[in-house]
């Protein structure tokens, strides 16, 4: 029997989660159950695992050394589709988007009038009038209904039922090629292509949200996900294959942003260092266009910047941890935070003051412990 999203699990009543049909179940969450998963959080209203049965540093070092199966559906995918899709998708975006190839995935950050962040997702470009926004935690269905009703496209948005489900670490390549043949060398980073599974047609990209390289198989098929992750799992015995989730530690020292935490509509994409995903050589017309050419033109107060600081392992940052300069000016917050086993220090994320967002700059750490510790401001990511 299948169990459609909405349904309750076994497993539901020991993961803090009061279930109902506005958290939606996966492809995949029977699996995740029966693996071991002892913790969930809920990103577009879906499902997302958080935890396995082993510590976050042990699954650190496995997912930089192995490979691992991850339940990534919550990332919903916004398609457009229309003779006026990829103009609605320009206006959306301050990315050059018109040379674009079928094939192709951008990082694409997408912004409000005031050129606020409402959403980082990767844009795939699946036929020349049929466009996926693969989006982080934010209602960009509804933002992209709503400009095309505005703007009056001739467009169909829909959430259609995709499931992406990442294989990561640097055994990856090796385990998709003993699954879907020598094909899968032929894609490049951040491209695409389709496979064969049981009868159905996979699209399968080098992507994910990890530094250690990988896929995304976005996965069209309800009723096959168990499938899928068990022939997956089963070749991937010999690659010493875990289940797993995007790992807090990997992603800080990556310097993998996470919306909803480390920037929100707030910050402007410049202050996210995303200038090089904001095309200003093209005059394309774009939402928020005016409001970030005048943000570029006076310069940010504050950049996302990595910290580095010492005392011990820091608390769970739930709740963000105050960053003051030497003079005990407030400076920033880590909203972001672990300890790194690699660099033997604590690392966190945080938008920093401009005058104090040097490389190098020596720094307070408050922590919920109300301990002060000492810190030094990192570029992204971070590197021995």
């Amino acid at each position: 029997m299948v169990i459609q999203p909405g349904g309750q699990s076994r497993n539901m009543k020991n993961s803090g989660l009061n279930m109902s049909r506005r958290i939606r179940r996966t492809p995949f969450t029977n699996k995740v159950e029966e693996f071991g998963v002892s913790g969930f959080t809920v990103v577009n209203h879906m499902l997302l695992p958080k935890a396995f049965q082993k510590t976050v540093e042990e699954d650190y070092w496995h997912l930089k050394s192995n490979v691992q199966i991850w339940d990534v559906s919550c990332q919903r995918q916004v398609q457009i589709e229309g003779p006026d899709a990829e103009m609605l998708v320009q206006k959306m975006t301050p990315r050059f988007i018109k040379n674009m190839k079928i094939g192709k995935c951008l990082y694409v950050p997408i912004i409000d009038e005031n050129a606020g962040m409402l959403n980082d997702p990767v844009l795939l470009k699946i036929t020349e009038n049929k466009f996926w926004l693969s989006i982080a935690d934010s209602d960009i269905l509804l933002w992209a209904k709503a400009l095309a009703v505005a703007l009056n496209l001739n467009v169909k948005i829909d959430e259609p039922n995709i499931y992406p489900l990442a294989i990561q670490g640097p055994k990856a390549e090796d385990l998709m090629i003993s699954v879907f043949g020598n094909k899968i060398r032929d894609i490049k980073f951040f491209n695409f292509d389709f496979f064969e599974f049981k009868g159905t047609k996979q699209l399968i990209a080098r992507a994910g949200y990890s530094k250690q390289g990988g896929f995304e198989i976005f996965f069209n098929g309800y009723e096959l996900g168990g499938d899928l992750w068990d022939t997956i799992w089963k070749a991937g015995k010999k690659f010493n294959i875990t289940p797993g989730c995007p790992n807090l530690i990997e992603r800080i020292e990556g310097g993998l942003m996470s919306y909803g935490n480390d920037f929100t509509r707030e910050n402007n994409p410049l202050e996210c260092n995303l200038d090089n995903f904001c095309s200003i050589e093209n005059t394309h017309e774009y939402i928020g266009k005016k409001a970030l050419d005048q943000i570029r033109v006076n310069g940010v107060k504050q950049k996302i910047r990595g910290i580095l600081f010492d005392g011990g392992p820091c608390p769970t940052c739930s709740i963000p941890f105050p960053i003051y300069a030497e003079n005990k000016t407030l400076i920033g917050q880590i909203t972001s935070g672990i300890y790194s086993p690699r660099f033997e220090k604590n690392v966190g994320l945080s938008m920093i003051l401009r005058d104090y967002w040097n490389i190098g700059q020596q720094v307070k750490v408050l922590t919920p412990d109300n301990k002060m510790r000492n810190g030094t401001i990192s570029a992204l990511p971070f590197s021995n």
